[in-house]
């Protein structure tokens, strides 16, 4: 999907993102990391660290669509599939914890034929 598609006003929006992957808002900030008052209060909902980590979960799961045939698909994977080569953590862990650059490299390189 395209990134716009999960935005409002030129912010992503956990509404759109929840809509799009069947769950709900607070499921998605729970996937992202963040506490539900990240996604409630509007203040909170434009910081940096929230938008940042909604974009970073949608990137992670926009880059692997297409191997699975749709983002709810990805999206499952991004939650429950351990990654080799990261102690059998999921994408979702690792960009919890910041990680979400390592999860993209990693794709790219299962891309390239190298394998983790």
């Amino acid at each position: 999907m395209c990134l716009a598609q999960y935005a409002d006003d030129g912010l992503f929006a956990p509404r759109k993102i929840a809509d799009a992957f069947r769950t709900t808002s607070e499921e998605i900030a729970r996937t992202a990391g963040l506490g539900k008052d990240a996604i409630q209060r509007k203040d909170r909902l434009r910081s940096d660290k929230t938008q940042k980590r909604l974009r970073e979960m949608i990137e992670v799961v926009n880059k692997v669509e297409p191997r699975f045939g749709s983002a709810l698909m990805a999206y499952a994977w991004y939650r429950s599939e351990p990654l080799s080569g990261f102690s059998g953590q999921t994408a979702m862990q690792l960009v919890r914890d910041g990680r979400a650059e390592d999860v993209l490299d990693y794709i790219d390189a299962i891309d390239a034929g190298v394998h983790a």
